[in-house]
């Protein structure tokens, strides 16, 4: 008769790789992968490069995020025989932004020991060189990419007075920010490209001031926007005070409605269809309800 072998389960180790710069591979992020049993890569092309420059033989296998439910199942049949896993995703720390979070959710529920590897990410490397409020922040990752469903996201964070930060592709970059503009206000932002590469450019501002910039529109390579948090009396200016902030500019400045609009929109935060809606109650009379 055999007698039942009790086999330790794996671990699985969430390894956290450079974001650009392969000088930024840890010690123990480098003796993870070669010490593994198998390496799950959100693309095994590109993890091949980060492990043939530091000469790691370790077999792999693929995980992204239109196989991981099915691979995931896989892996747990490999850790639950006792094999180590890692995995890492294309750059920086898997899960943010990046697939990963259901085969963590997965060996969590499965009693598997699950172990982060921390490293380099694109949100922490940007914030910290923004020079902004950093004790707490808001982490959105990417941005709806129709300008309606954009828009109305920015208009839920509007008022939150940590630091929040974007990830934006280039085909929307200029797009997103003239809605963060003209939702936000016009906050101080730091923007960062290419980050901790050879053409890494790392910029603060005005939104305004980003959004009269043509030199991004062309640029290549995924950026990390952080603004500035909404200030206390942005968050404290009632219909009455943009009304009579209006009517100061119509009556004394002489103005324009579209002009008038944009002032009190970047000077509150308000967004700018709210304050389009008292300019016109002041200019044309209130609206009536339709019957």
């Amino acid at each position: 008769m055999n007698t039942p072998v009790n086999i330790t389960p794996g671990i699985l180790y969430v390894v956290a790789t450079p974001i650009g710069n392969l000088e930024d591979m840890t010690f123990r992020a480098l003796r993870i992968l070669k010490e593994v049993d198998l390496i799950a890569a959100e693309d095994t092309r590109h993890t091949r490069k980060l492990l043939d420059a530091y000469r790691v033989a370790t077999p792999m296998i693929s995980l992204h995020e239109h196989n991981e439910k099915a691979r995931s199942a896989l892996l747990m049949e490999k850790l639950a025989a006792g094999r180590n896993i890692a995995y890492v995703s294309d750059a920086g720390t898997p899960c943010i932004s990046d697939p990963g979070r259901h085969l963590v959710a997965r060996a969590h529920d499965e009693h598997i020991r699950v172990v982060p590897v921390p490293g380099p990410s694109a949100l922490t490397t940007a914030l910290c060189a923004s020079g902004f409020e950093a004790d707490h922040f808001l982490f959105c990752g990417f941005l709806p990419a129709r300008s309606v469903g954009r828009r109305r996201f920015l208009e839920s964070v509007k008022k939150e007075e940590a630091t929040i930060i974007f990830y934006e592709s280039p085909a929307r970059f200029t797009a997103a920010l003239a809605d963060m503009k003209e939702v936000l206000g016009d906050r101080q932002v730091l923007v960062g490209r290419e980050l901790t590469k050879v053409f890494e450019e790392i910029r603060r501002g005005l939104l305004s001031q980003f959004c009269l910039d043509g030199s991004f529109q062309k640029m290549k390579g995924e950026f990390t926007i952080v603004i500035r948090g909404a200030e206390k009396n942005q968050l404290q200016t009632t219909d009455k005070e943009l009304m009579e902030m209006l009517r100061e500019l119509f009556d004394r400045q002489k103005i324009s409605l579209r002009d008038a609009v944009d002032q009190v929109a970047s000077r509150t935060g308000e967004s700018r269809r709210k304050v389009y809606t008292l300019a016109v109650d002041i200019t044309c009379g209130p609206r009536k309800n339709q019957t």
